[in-house]
């Protein structure tokens, strides 16, 4: 947490905290299939969503400062888990794994609603974290879908959690040219941006027990949580991709020549008809 000021958990005993988290692509490597559109995936390392990293740190150090509970929640392919045990591994209590073959082709929508229905299967939480949006969509639709779901207040883009207690938190919102500084009632739901914290690694020998049978890892589908197929996936999906591709980008060099003056004005004045300047 940003604030070090006295008092800054006075009044709290312990926070159950549900932190959201999802495996993305490391956009560093992924590239498009030419003829369908679709990233590829095969032979691409997996990460944990860079804000919701920040997210998953956020509430280490809540728990750090004033004890509780973390469940780290995914919803993705069996390949997920592994997304969760690097959270176990930094710090989190357990983790829900979301998947079913229902659950494929989800907008925003239809994964904010399935993750709404298990966040209300654990009842026994005060916080609900996540990171602002992932690098793969960059919607920042999710954290506010689910806080709508659950009928809760919410606060996005968040950089600071100044203050909190068992019934309220003041943090500060990020703006284009400022902040704002919000009191919310708990409990709440609060995406992060990155100036929240710097995220720790994961302690190796936590992974390691986390990948074992005795992991705190549960596996719900669509049943567990009580969602008809119709109102998840690809089928729930208020929205559906025609079609994605790569824009081509067409560079053209031109070379101002004559003395220096010259080619300055001529500079200044290409700026100006473009209007870049």
């Amino acid at each position: 947490i940003a604030s070090k000021k006295k008092g800054l958990y006075e009044g709290v005993s312990i926070m159950n905290i549900i932190d959201l988290v999802k495996q993305v692509p490391d956009t560093t490597e992924v590239k498009l299939d030419p003829k369908t559109g679709s990233l590829i995936r095969e032979g691409i390392e997996s990460i944990i969503n860079p804000d919701d990293r920040h997210a998953l740190e956020g509430a280490i150090r809540l728990k750090e400062a004033h004890g509780g509970r973390i469940i780290v929640m995914s919803m993705g392919p069996p390949q997920a888990i592994d997304a969760i045990s690097e959270a176990l591994g930094m710090g989190a209590d357990e983790g829900i794994l979301l998947s079913d073959k229902a659950f494929a082709g989800a907008d925003t929508w239809a994964t904010s609603l399935t993750l709404g229905k298990a966040i209300e299967k654990v009842e026994d939480y005060d916080l609900v974290l996540c990171g602002r949006q992932a690098i793969v969509g960059d919607t920042a639709q999710l954290g506010p879908q689910v806080a709508d779901h659950l009928e809760l207040p919410q606060v996005t883009y968040v950089f600071e959690i100044e203050q909190i207690d068992e019934k309220s938190m003041i943090v500060k919102r990020r703006l284009e040219n400022g902040f704002e500084r919000i009191q919310c009632n708990l409990p709440a739901v609060i995406t992060v941006i990155g100036e929240l914290n710097a995220p720790r690694d994961a302690i190796v020998g936590r992974i390691i027990d986390a990948c074992k049978e005795k992991a705190p890892i549960k596996i719900w589908n669509a049943a567990d949580i009580g969602v008809q197929t119709r109102e998840v996936g690809l089928e729930g999906s208020l929205t559906h991709v025609i079609k994605t591709f790569a824009p081509k980008v067409k560079r053209e060099t031109e070379i101002l020549e004559g003395d220096t003056k010259e080619s300055v004005s001529n500079l200044i004045g290409r700026l100006r008809e473009n209007r870049l300047i």
